[in-house]
């Protein structure tokens, strides 16, 4: 991973965030902190951590600590998302079955043992889905929909915006025909056989999937608190990294040198660039060729950032992308 992705991976940690906290993304700005303070903060009162980067060793090998830390958070958060995430999808699988229409939806949670005719050799109880206005229609010609249909064996189970679902008892060998005729009248028969072992395994799996998201949930939480802290960190000090490579490179040694944070209003950045390029203009005579020609550090890509008599990185704190 070259240094200049590291944004990249501090907009993923933060976005990822955003994503796992679903409902309370509100509050996903208040987590999105470094050392423990806010971001513009820490930008504000910001000085080189020289335990983990040592001013000593080489800008090179500055970069490489800096790149393969970086490498490793975003590694661990493709691993670690990609196991939350199938089981949230599995478990929202679960859940869409459970919710929706008539038509589609499990049954599972609606029916119980009582509704159905169980270990008949010659009877069945099937389940009907009917439209609100059709119910008239159904109880006057449910029991002609086919010969051996059990008179006054239906009953409403349940309903929802558009549907109610009944339940009708007939001969096993009256099936293909009730099907057919209840098909002609708009009354659509589900495909559904009362098997308790099933229905039972289906509620554990789903109790099993939401407990693990639970448990997972804390931790990785925490973890992307951590470890947003550490790339946002790395980041900040590739800014500085960045700063002192190329003022090395426009204005030479020794470094003679000042570094500052400018924070305008919108409608006062372009007044800004007038003043700034008034005061440096006269830095500006050989800045183009040196930057041609920026020593090769990885990632630091001098020539493609935008050029002033100055030397300047824009900093960006807008981390999430909404919808």
């Amino acid at each position: 991973m070259e240094v200049c992705n590291t944004w990249f991976v501090v907009k993923k940690v933060a976005q990822y965030m955003a994503d796992v906290l679903e409902d309370s993304r509100d509050k996903v700005q208040e987590n999105l902190l470094a050392n423990g303070v806010d971001l513009v903060t820490y930008i504000t009162r910001f000085q080189w951590d020289m335990a983990k980067y040592p001013i000593k060793q080489s800008l090179k090998n500055i970069s490489e600590i800096i790149s393969k830390q970086v490498t490793q958070i975003d590694n661990d958060l493709k691993a670690r998302a990609s196991s939350y995430n199938n089981l949230k999808g599995n478990l929202q699988n679960l859940e869409r079955k459970n919710a929706g229409s008539l038509l589609t939806r499990s049954l599972a949670d609606i029916v119980k043992k009582e509704d159905f005719v169980l270990d008949s050799e010659y009877l069945i109880t099937m389940l009907v889905v009917v439209p609100k206005t059709s119910y008239a229609d159904w109880q006057k010609t449910y029991e002609t929909l086919a010969e051996m249909v059990v008179p006054r064996s239906t009953n409403l189970l349940f309903e929802d915006n558009d549907s109610g679902l009944f339940s009708v008892t007939l001969f096993r060998k009256a099936i293909d025909d009730f099907r057919h005729k209840a098909r002609e009248n708009k009354f659509t028969v589900r495909d559904f056989q009362y098997n308790e072992q099933e229905m039972n395994a289906d509620k554990e799996e789903m109790t099993r999937l939401s407990t693990d998201k639970k448990k997972q949930f804390g931790p990785l939480v925490r973890w992307l608190k951590v470890n947003f802290s550490e790339a946002f960190i790395a980041w900040i000090h590739i800014k500085g990294l960045r700063v002192f490579v190329e003022s090395v490179l426009r204005y030479g040694l020794p470094v003679n040198f000042q570094a500052m944070l400018l924070q305008p209003n919108k409608k006062n950045m372009k007044k800004l660039r007038e003043v700034l390029n008034d005061l440096y203009k006269h830095l500006d005579s050989s800045a183009a060729a040196i930057i041609d020609s920026a020593m090769d550090i990885p990632g630091l890509n001098l020539s493609q950032q935008e050029y002033y008599p100055y030397v300047y990185y824009k900093i960006d704190c807008n981390l999430l992308d909404f919808k």
